[in-house]
C-alpha cells in the first residue's frame, strides 16, 4: 500500500474534522495509507514543517495569518509539496498560481468534489514517485527506477531500455512493459517506442525530441501522444 503524509491547516474544528473524515473514507475505498496531521493555526504548522509532507490542505483565512502567505514561506523550503487551498473566498483562486498551488476547493466542500481533487493529487504524487522494475537477461537482473528510463524501444522481440545509466535489454513485448509501467507517464509514439514524457524536450510535426535524440511519431499515434503530453504538462510535472 502506498503511504502519504498529509497536513490539514484549518482553524475551524468542524472543517478539519470533515477533511479528516473524507480522507479516511477515501483511504478505505482506495486502499492507501494516510498519515494525517492537523494544525489549527499557521505558526504551529510552520514551526513543525520539515519538508516531509506529500500534500497540504491549507485554509486561507487563519486567525494568525493568511494561508497564501504561509505557502509563500513553505515554498522557500519545499518547492514540490502539493497544496490544495480550502477557502470561502473564491477570489483567491488566481493568486494560488503565484505559489504553485495544485488546486482549490471552495467551502462547503462535498465528498464528490473532494474525491476528484484528491484523486488527481494522488495520481500526480504517484507519477512523481515512480516505481522500480526488474530488467532480466542472460547476464542477470538489474532493478531500474522508472524515472531513470528515457524510452523503451523494441526490435523484433528484444526490448531495449534507454536509461540515464545506459542501455539494458531483455526479451518481451511493449504491451507487457506497458502493463508494468501502468500509472507512469509512458506513452507510445509509434509501435516501436514507449516514451517517458518526463524527458520530452520538444515536438515538431511528427518528431519528438528527448534532448538530442529524435523519435518518430506515427500518424496513428500523434493525437493520443499529444493529448497525453498536454495532460502531463498541465499537471505541472
Amino acid at each position: 500500500m502506498e503511504k502519504y503524509r498529509i497536513a490539514i491547516i484549518e482553524d475551524s474544528k468542524d472543517d478539519s474534522n470533515l477533511l479528516r473524515q473524507y480522507l479516511k473514507k477515501y483511504e478505505s475505498e482506495k486502499g492507501y495509507i494516510f498519515e494525517i496531521n492537523v494544525f489549527n493555526n499557521a505558526l504551529s504548522f510552520l514551526a513543525d514543517f520539515k519538508n516531509d509532507f506529500d500534500l497540504i490542505f491549507m485554509d486561507i483565512d487563519l486567525p494568525d495569518g493568511n494561508g497564501m502567505d504561509v505557502i509563500h514561506k513553505i515554498r522557500e523550503k519545499d518547492k514540490d509539496v502539493l497544496v490544495i487551498f480550502t477557502t470561502n473566498m473564491s477570489q483567491y483562486a488566481l493568486k494560488g498560481y503565484e505559489v504553485k498551488a495544485f488546486d482549490f476547493m471552495v467551502k462547503p466542500i462535498t465528498y464528490n468534489t473532494f474525491f476528484l481533487k484528491l484523486a488527481s493529487a494522488i495520481d500526480c504524487l504517484s507519477q512523481k514517485r515512480g516505481k522500480y522494475i526488474w530488467i532480466s537477461n542472460r547476464d542477470g537482473k538489474i532493478r531500474v527506477h522508472s524515472s531513470r528510463i528515457k524510452y523503451i524501444e523494441i526490435i523484433k522481440h528484444m526490448l531495449i531500455f534507454h536509461t540515464l545509466d545506459g542501455d539494458y535489454q531483455q526479451s518481451g513485448t511493449l504491451l507487457m512493459i506497458e502493463g508494468e509501467l501502468e500509472g507512469e507517464p509512458f506513452v507510445l509514439c509509434n509501435r516501436c517506442y514507449l516514451v517517458n514524457l518526463k524527458y520530452v524536450s520538444s515536438v515538431r510535426q511528427y518528431d519528438v525530441y528527448l534532448g538530442d535524440e529524435k523519435l518518430q511519431i506515427s500518424r496513428a499515434k500523434r493525437k493520443s501522444f499529444m493529448t497525453a503530453l498536454n495532460n502531463y504538462l498541465a499537471r505541472g510535472d
